[in-house]
């Protein structure tokens, strides 16, 4: 019974906390490459594209997609669930499937997703590594649905140092990061 509440609890609390801290951590930073958003931008004939980003990355993606909905490739695994219903309250749809996993039938999906017009999202890289080594899945997703994999890299780093004793000064530098950018 316990392990049933606190997944329940898990499920239904952390989605809304983790969406607000994504937005929270996005209002601290400033945009600075010339091609942010561009990528996403939804104009009257802009095709749709595969987007790649590096599994260590995958945080701050939210914040890259503003477009009305994507496909995002996540993992069966019950962090997973996790994962989507957070994307979700970004407007994003999950596609549950790995490479071990489910991978593919989420293929598939994908396939006929992309070919609807929906931007594909993945982690051509994947939680199990090799870390930013692209495994075949976005490739073969690519020649499926004639769609053009665009990778999308995160980066951001502090402008100016804190102060030492500050809070941002801790481990956890993203927290003071000040500035991001897409290329």
């Amino acid at each position: 019974m316990g392990t049933v509440l606190t997944s329940w609890l898990k499920l239904t609390l952390l989605p809304p906390i983790g969406a607000w801290l994504i937005r929270m951590i996005g209002r601290t930073l400033r945009p600075d490459a010339q091609k942010n958003g561009a990528i996403f931008a939804k104009g009257r004939g802009r095709r749709p594209v595969i987007a790649a980003f590096w599994h260590d990355q995958q945080l701050l993606m939210p914040l890259f997609y503003r477009g009305p909905g994507a496909s995002v490739l996540i993992s069966r695994h019950r962090d997973g669930e996790l994962i989507a219903r957070i994307l979700a309250r970004f407007g994003m749809e999950a596609v549950r499937g790995s490479t071990t996993r489910g991978g593919p039938a989420a293929l598939r999906r994908l396939i006929e997703l992309g070919r609807l017009g929906r931007d594909l999202i993945l982690t051509p890289d994947g939680p199990r590594g090799p870390r930013h080594v692209a495994q075949k899945g976005a490739v073969l997703l690519a020649r499926a649905t004639q769609l053009p994999i665009v990778p999308v890299a995160v980066a951001y780093s502090k402008k100016k140092p804190s102060p030492v004793g500050t809070a941002s000064n801790c481990r956890c530098r993203s927290a003071g990061a000040r500035s991001w950018s897409a290329g």
